[in-house]
């Protein structure tokens, strides 16, 4: 059996990166910018204040929110 590479103990900026990648390119947030002491930037709106994050756990925590908030608003189609 070959081992499993052991997996960090939270999300990488690389992560992060990506995920707020996906959130600008959906339209869920206006902008996501990481800064260069590694917090991020974001914006929901065009015009609105911007929300500081400490670093990826916070964009990844972000991102589970915004999910979570779609998620339970759209209509069981089951």
């Amino acid at each position: 059996m070959i081992p499993r590479p052991t997996r960090s103990p939270g999300p990488t900026t690389a992560e992060a990166g990506a995920w707020a990648d996906v959130l600008v390119r959906r339209q869920l947030v206006h902008a996501a910018v990481l800064a260069p002491t590694g917090q991020w930037l974001v914006q929901h709106r065009p015009n609105g204040p911007v929300r500081i994050l400490a670093g990826p756990a916070d964009v990844a925590e972000l991102t589970a929110a915004i999910q979570h908030r779609i998620r339970s608003t759209r209509p069981d189609t089951r």
